[in-house]
């Protein structure tokens, strides 16, 4: 972490009003929020040929029919 971010925010925040600052943890909170959480994508490899040949086909086709087409009067 930062050290002098940090201190630099606190230094903001001491001069800001309290409604402010609240606003200012307000942000921070969905800032945290906003963070992508998951796992890496090495600890997914064991998953790897898992699902069999045929179901992949299926899916690779139910895909290519409903997902590569364009209503133009969807809007």
């Amino acid at each position: 972490m930062n050290t002098l971010i940090m201190d630099r925010v606190v230094e903001q925040l001491e001069v800001l009003p309290y409604e402010l600052q609240w606003r200012v943890l307000e942000f921070t909170h969905a800032l945290a929020a906003s963070v992508p959480h998951g796992v890496p994508g090495q600890q997914l490899l064991r998953f790897a040929g898992v699902i069999p040949l045929d179901d992949l086909q299926l899916m690779r086709l139910a895909i290519e029919q409903g997902c590569e087409r364009v209503d133009t009067n969807e809007w």
